[in-house]
């Protein structure tokens, strides 16, 4: 259920943190070359490269040029370029969108080029909740030019006044003398082309939100008949001729080192290819049974050195004790908050709580793990990947192939889920060396075990608090210290006098990195459950608290329509054995969420039941309300298993539930009744919506726990055994 209400007074902007900085900086040098596509505008582009430097993304768009963002052909149809990719979030309908709307014409006019490196302008990753905030508004500006300069072409060829001239639906027309001249008819003259080759203007005007015609509603998803029916090509559906299959052997624990290894008993196999290089050994066959067996051969001749590592039972307790000095994770050090004074306020409080929180490893669990298929032609490799970094993972192919940046092209189909987990291009190397060795293309598709094991992980925390209520049930001391997993929403949106926040970057025992909502999630959930500790410590209704706590503003607004829809007043007064209800609320990426839930436990297992969820959000002016509601949606059934079930375990360097079948995640079963409320912000900007639902999920569930057994859980997930009472 839906339910989308209108808000047109202004407010004050909370402060939020921004999304961590991806470990690539941009070079600012651009290499051009050509592309034709079809019969119309010649594109001339430009693509920047990405180096894993370790700094922040650097911004994009600032030259992209109108013909290295769209084509128009001699038949009409509009082609909208973009770095982004498509992995389930809607981005490809939603930038359609934003291109007819520019255009004056029908979705069905515009196609879209995702994430191919020798065809697209580099818009950066698909990271951060940015398509929206960024890169819609480069092709929104890039389309709104583009129609001025057909007007004005148009308008010069006709002699004509202008002001008199109207587009729509693919045309420029002359109501007085009914004249009219298609946009892929003037896409031939020699004055589109000229004018096509600048930047659009700084003073570009795009379509006011109360003008929108295509943005604002929900069209049919571009590409929806093609998933139903299965004709949808992800990238481990990828064939070319003459292909092969590939297989990597994998160390047998986390830092191990190859000593020695025979491929003789793979290379005996009909038509096998094996590769030895370091600690890198792969194989080629002709079907993906054959590779495996191959890989099974060498593995029995393989030594290697393994080296001591901790476990997950003795994670948080490593941490802590494990504080990096070497700055390898500088690029997360920063969010940090310091106002007042810790021990002044401390010293006025009557009440104190200390505490603190645990936040376990987790998987992304994409639909489609790593995929990958490579091939080379006259020294340049082709690569076929699901990533979320096309330039990103170019680059990280030119240093490792050793190859020049024209000689790697990187394509990106449409990515079965992402999450945060597809930055990278281990897969796309891995394909690429495996390629050249057998000098045919290669498949390479990781197992679920693979993708459970070799890929990076959300990061785990420890979070340690110190806060102290006074007598009229204000807070006046907030201390709170992020042990490892980031600064995302670390910062607190309450009024607070005195405040120390900060993130301490540990030497992680698991390969980690960008999760959905990133640190969000763990920052958020200790935030919201402390909020909850002082409101009980105070003897003040949860909700109340929090109002006591907050400016108006949006993050207020949202609190307050979540605690009327969910019936709060009421709902959280009721006295039932074992059930309670609890509510959560917080910002990241410019965007604003509540969440109010109830929940059952049984106390013989420790089984939490999610009885009713409600959520609202708000992310200024709503571009598509039904692709806005499904990414809700799917951020709250995967916060339920963040919150519930989901928990990396590892020991002696080897993950011990690397299968869906010992790493649970929601089944459809544990999905409650769920209602999203969308609150449209017309006077607002548009920002990403993506990540932001998932953090407001645990801490609510977390609080209703407590408010149905008396019981403080404080880890992610909620450990049931804390639940049972016999």
């Amino acid at each position: 259920m839906k339910r989308i209400n209108e808000f047109n007074e202004d407010h004050v902007v909370e402060r939020y943190e921004q999304d961590e900085a991806p470990r690539y900086q941009f070079d600012l040098t651009r290499r051009g070359f050509v592309q034709i596509l079809g019969a119309g505008l010649v594109v001339s582009m430009s693509g920047n490269s990405a180096l894993a430097s370790g700094e922040p993304l650097l911004s994009q768009n600032r030259s992209t040029k109108i013909n290295e963002r769209l084509h128009i052909g001699r038949d009409g149809i509009i082609t909208i370029m973009t770095s982004k990719v498509e992995v389930g979030q809607g981005s490809r309908t939603e930038i359609t969108q934003a291109a007819a709307e520019e255009l004056k014409v029908s979705t069905d006019k515009i196609r879209l080029i995702m994430a191919d490196t020798d065809l697209v302008p580099n818009d950066g990753g698909t990271h951060g909740s940015q398509t929206t905030p960024r890169t819609i508004p480069a092709v929104r500006s890039a389309c709104a030019a583009a129609g001025i300069l057909l007007m004005d072409i148009a308008a010069k060829n006709w002699n004509a006044d202008r002001s008199k001239l109207v587009s729509g639906n693919g045309f420029i027309s002359e109501p007085s003398s009914n004249r009219r001249i298609s946009f892929g008819e003037l896409a031939g003259m020699d004055e589109i082309a000229k004018s096509f080759d600048n930047a659009p203007g700084s003073d570009i005007s795009v379509t006011p939100v109360n003008e929108w015609k295509v943005m604002g509603t929900t069209p049919s998803r571009v590409e929806g008949e093609n998933i139903v029916n299965g004709t949808y090509q992800h990238p481990a559906d990828i064939l070319r001729p003459g292909m092969v299959y590939g297989k990597v052997l994998r160390p047998p624990a986390y830092n191990a080192t190859l000593r020695s290894v025979d491929l003789g008993p793979a290379r005996a196999m009909d038509g096998v290819t094996a590769v030895h290089d370091g600690n890198f050994v792969g194989v080629t066959a002709p079907t993906s049974h054959l590779a495996e067996q191959a890989v099974k051969a060498i593995e029995k001749t393989a030594q290697w050195d393994t080296e001591p590592h901790p476990s997950s039972k003795e994670l948080f307790g490593y941490l802590k004790n494990n504080v990096s000095t070497g700055g390898g994770r500088g690029f997360r050090r920063r969010g940090g908050q310091n106002t007042g004074s810790i021990e002044t306020g401390l010293n006025e409080s009557t009440k104190t709580v200390k505490e603190s929180y645990e936040i376990a490893y987790i998987q992304h669990v994409p639909m489609e793990p790593r995929a990958a298929v490579a091939e080379w032609n006259n020294g340049k490799v082709t690569v076929w990947t699901g990533t979320q970094h096309p330039f990103g993972v170019k680059n990280e192919l030119v240093r490792a192939m050793r190859v020049s940046d024209e000689n790697v092209r990187v394509i990106v189909p449409d990515t079965g889920g992402g999450f945060g987990g597809k930055h990278t291009g281990e897969v796309a190397i891995e394909a690429a060396r495996l390629a050249r060795e057998a000098g045919k293309p290669v498949s390479l598709r990781w197992s679920r075990e693979e993708e459970f094991t070799w890929a990076y992980f959300r990061p785990a925390g420890l979070i340690e608090t110190r806060s102290g209520i006074d007598d009229n049930g204000n807070i006046k001391a907030w201390e709170f210290i992020n042990y490892n997993s980031g600064t995302s929403a670390l910062a607190t949106p309450y009024d607070i006098p005195n405040i120390t926040t900060q993130f301490r970057a540990c030497d992680s025992p698991l390969r980690e990195g960008s999760y959905r909502g990133l640190a969000a999630t763990a920052n958020v959930f200790a935030r919201e459950s402390l909020m909850d500790e002082l409101a009980s410590a105070a003897g003040v209704n949860p909700f109340e608290f929090r109002l006591k706590h907050l400016d108006d503003g949006r993050l207020k607004d949202v609190l307050v329509k979540a605690a009327e829809d969910f019936d709060w007043e009421n709902r959280s007064t009721l006295k039932r054995e074992n059930r309670g209800v609890g509510l959560s609320c917080g910002i990241e990426k410019g965007s604003y969420t509540a969440a109010c839930v109830e929940v059952e436990v049984d106390r013989k297992t420790g089984t939490i039941h999610v009885l009713d969820f409600l959520q609202t959000f708000e992310c200024g002016a709503i571009i598509n309300p039904d692709n806005l509601s499904a990414q809700v949606e799917g951020s709250i059934v995967m916060g339920l298993g963040a919150a519930l079930w989901e928990e990396m375990q590892f020991e002696n360097g080897k993950i011990l539930n690397p299968t869906l079948r010992q790493y649970r995640v929601p089944r459809f079963k544990d999905v409650p009744p769920i209602e999203v409320v969308l609150i449209d912000r017309p006077d607002l900007p548009s920002s990403g919506a993506g990540e932001t639902p998932i953090i407001s999920v645990a801490p609510a569930i977390a609080n209703a726990v407590f408010a149905a057994t008396g019981v403080r859980v404080r880890s992610m997930p909620i450990k049931s055994d804390d639940l049972k009472t016999g």
